[in-house]
């Protein structure tokens, strides 16, 4: 952890690392933001002034303002992304959740198009100097090796990111220079008037927007990736990274006011990235690209690798299987996100084979995202007791900003915008559904006094007539208060099978808004026969229940606060640890017809999603070897409410 906290100060290894790890998508988007911007169109000064006064304008408000300045501030505890913002303001409002989900799930498809659109734009530029050059499949071969090394970690490649990235960066920027020298009057493009001439004239102006906003796509990931490098080394690299990113988008409008009037080139062969390079440093160039491309790739991989492990501790995704490849913090792997992430990419590929197709798919889910987060941090204003109108002011721009930008992407749905779309919505049931099922199952979930069977549970406990069905017997229970417990647990304690123990454990986890915070309270029910453990984790804490249960244990049997000695008299003279037995209880819906037809979907969705999620057992980290499993049915109707006569039996 002491990385991370200095992560959190201004240095220049943190500087390094956040070259290398933040800024890969925003970083190749020159690739291809002025080839979309120009289309078909012949190139004309007035898109072309008013296209690279659009983007300094997109770059300053949207993404200086909106997320280096203002959204940086909104950390938990050091951390960024949509889900600490949720953390920090979900308690505000009940129907914030959706706002959160929404922009998850759009950030995951995001996740999908990226790769495709970046790879094929950097090696694109092999084909004017190559003709009929197979790009697809070396595009492919790339995204393929890309998410095979994902299950190794990415931590060895991650330190070389930060050198390459600078390379890039500089490159781009001198790159720029070279041609703003030949038309110094290019910089009037910074006037405003331009960018509003061009939505005024002739020109479809939702299709410019929709073209100029693929400059910002990446700048989520400055906040989704707070934690990893600090908000200093955030705002320090950009002073660097603005000014290289705006120089190339100025060399490249130099390049194209030069062939002012031309229809005659096709932008997807002479693309402006390419040609202002020399010709002698062009396989250099593209070798530097491909690279930006991967690390761009690598970054978007890792971060929704990051969302879906937060998802899962914020109950808004299934259980799925997180592996930890390396030591160090952030380095994370979900071998089932990351395969459908492969798939998606291939299957972009597939549908749009080049990447100026793919250019109709990009933006549309990542304008989505950012509306979402203006409004998580309205709220999160709000909570910072910032005052109304400064919040009104806040949020009407970017509501007008985005709510454009959105329009004009909205063109691209037919174009190929449904297929991330179409992504998205799936992702949203997924986290709908099984966010909605756990409301609807704890519903019908009972919980009882606790106290009322202290005395019963203590008699058992000693009644040598039962037999004993573990020295320590722990349960894992959802009851938020000590006074309470499920009465499925008293009942599998007293009724199913009865279970007498030594000692009894109920262990309680509850997902907390700080992210990295692992603390416990321990609450002594019965002392020496009941006891219970409340673990209070971070939404980016591993939920390692088996080696925090273990670890408790021992911290209570040295302060000599229980005795877990086996009560068998020829184990316990010879000091001998009782055995230690989990008791899972999965409730299994029955059927009813007391729910809606919504909440019946709703459900239908959660019971096919329960069957490819992890177990419960799994999902806490126990020990398989020390589980029982008892499955009990969660009554959605009270017999109470049935209605049946008794007739007497004729003779």
């Amino acid at each position: 952890m002491s990385n991370h906290k200095d992560l959190q100060k201004l240095s220049a290894s943190g500087l390094l690392i956040s070259l290398g790890i933040i800024y890969g998508d925003i970083g190749t988007s020159p690739l291809y933001v002025f080839k979309a911007i120009i289309g078909t169109n012949k190139i004309s000064e007035t898109l072309v002034l008013g296209g690279v006064s659009l983007i300094f304008w997109t770059l300053t408000l949207q993404t200086t303002l909106k997320y280096v300045v203002i959204t940086l501030r909104a950390d938990n505890k050091g951390e960024g992304g949509v889900f600490s913002l949720f953390s920090l303001v979900r308690r505000r409002a009940k129907w914030l959740v959706v706002p959160a989900i929404i922009g998850g799930c759009a950030l995951l498809a995001d996740g999908i198009i990226t790769p495709p659109i970046t790879i094929s734009a950097a090696i694109e530029g092999l084909s004017s100097r190559y003709d009929n050059l197979p790009t697809f499949y070396i595009v492919v071969g790339i995204i393929t090796f890309l998410f095979f090394i994902q299950q190794y970690g990415s931590s060895i490649v991650g330190k070389a990111f930060g050198p390459i990235m600078f390379l890039w960066f500089t490159m781009m920027g001198v790159l720029g220079i070279s041609y703003i020298v030949q038309m110094p009057s290019i910089l009037k493009g910074i006037n405003p008037y331009y960018a509003y001439q061009l939505l005024s004239s002739d020109y479809n102006a939702f299709v410019i927007l929709g073209a100029v906003f693929l400059c910002t796509t990446g700048a989520e990931a400055l906040y989704s990736d707070l934690g990893h490098c600090g908000r200093p080394n955030i705002r320090g690299t950009w002073l660097y990274v603005k000014p290289c990113l705006l120089l190339n988008y100025f060399g490249q409008a130099v390049w194209l006011l030069q062939r002012n009037g031309r229809g005659d080139i096709d932008l997807n062969v002479f693309n402006p990235f390419y040609q202002i390079m020399p010709s002698w440093f062009l396989i250099f160039g593209i070798g530097i690209a491909t690279v930006a491309a991967i690390i761009a790739c690598q970054a978007v991989i890792s971060s929704s690798f990051t969302l879906i492990a937060e998802a899962v501790r914020l109950n808004l995704w299934p259980k799925v299987k997180i592996v930890y490849p390396s030591d160090s913090k952030g380095q994370l792997y979900v071998p089932s996100i990351n395969w459908v992430l492969f798939a998606g990419c291939i299957g972009v590929m597939w549908l749009f084979k080049k990447s100026e197709a793919m250019e109709a798919a990009y933006g549309l889910s990542i304008t989505v995202a950012m509306l979402m987060t203006t409004i998580l941090i309205s709220n999160f204003l709000r909570r910072k007791k910032v005052p109304g109108y400064i919040i009104a002011m806040f949020f009407t721009m970017y509501l007008i900003i985005e709510g454009a930008f959105l329009l004009g992407n909205l063109h691209k749905f037919i174009d190929g915008g449904w297929f991330t779309l179409s992504i998205g919505v799936v992702l949203f049931i997924v986290m709908w559904a099984w966010h909605t099922a756990r409301k609807i199952k704890n519903r019908y979930v009972k919980f009882i006094e606790i106290d009322d069977y202290f005395s019963i549970i203590k008699e058992m406990s000693d009644d040598q007539t039962v037999p004993k069905y573990a020295s320590q017997l722990v349960y894992m229970t959802s009851a938020n208060f000590n006074s309470e417990i499920e009465s499925k647990i008293i009942y599998s304690i007293l009724q199913k099978k009865p279970k007498r123990a030594d000692v009894y454990w109920l262990v309680h986890v509850d997902v907390v808004d700080e992210p990295y915070k692992r603390d416990y309270e321990v609450d002594f029910l019965i002392p020496g026969k009941l006891i219970r453990i409340d673990f209070k984790l971070g939404f980016r804490v591993e939920q390692q229940i088996n080696l925090l249960f273990r670890k408790v244990v021992e911290d209570l049997v040295k302060n000599g606060e229980v005795d877990i000695t086996s009560r068998y008299e020829s184990l316990h003279k010879h000091k001998i640890v009782g055995d230690f037995r989990f008791v899972v209880i999965e409730k299994v819906l029955s059927r009813s017809h007391n729910l809606s037809l919504y909440e019946r979907f709703i459900m239908f969705v959660y019971v096919q999603l329960k069957k490819v999620s992890l177990s419960e057992e799994r999902n806490f980290g126990l020990d398989l070897s020390f589980v029982t499993v008892e499955k009990v049915p969660l009554m959605l109707t009270s017999p109470d409410s049935v209605e049946i006569h008794r007739v007497d039996a004729t003779s």
